[in-house]
């Protein structure tokens, strides 16, 4: 008997507010939108080529810790001077235990551009990472949100 008492109960509230949702709504109309009114992306989106870079574990990996520290300053430094000269946009260490340390993605027009300026790189240098370079397409001026 509960259990029916508590179903009515259940059924009125839901009834009562459905009723109050339509009557609230009954007068508004939805605008419609018209093909000519509906915006054409494809038009507003321009595809550009970029330069997907992962950095990976090198060869040579067995430099004393002063070293090491030495190298990953100049790699950071390296980096730094990427994005702020407008060649990189997009760099970053990986966080999980996996032979890619970490990615750039180069704003730069051609690979050959792209493989001087990672062969710049100290950690590169050095033999601590080598670089997979990979063209790459995305929307001109995306951003990560």
């Amino acid at each position: 008997m509960k259990q029916l008492i508590l179903s009515l109960m259940l059924f009125v509230c839901i009834s009562t507010a459905v009723n109050a949702q339509t009557k609230a709504t009954a007068g508004k109309k939805k605008p419609q939108t018209t093909k000519a009114q509906k915006k054409d992306i494809s038009k507003e989106f321009e595809m550009k080529q970029y330069f997907f870079v992962m950095l990976k574990v090198g060869p040579k990996r067995d430099q004393d810790s002063a070293t090491t520290a030495k190298i990953q300053e100049g790699h950071m430094a390296h980096l730094t001077k990427m994005y702020n000269e407008g060649k990189m946009d997009l760099a970053g260490p990986m966080l999980d235990k996996w032979e890619t340390k970490g990615i750039c993605v180069y704003n730069v027009a051609t690979i050959e551009e792209v493989k001087a300026l990672v062969d710049q790189d100290p950690a590169i240098v050095s033999g601590r990472l080598i670089a997979e370079i990979h063209p790459w397409y995305a929307g001109k001026g995306s951003v990560l949100r």
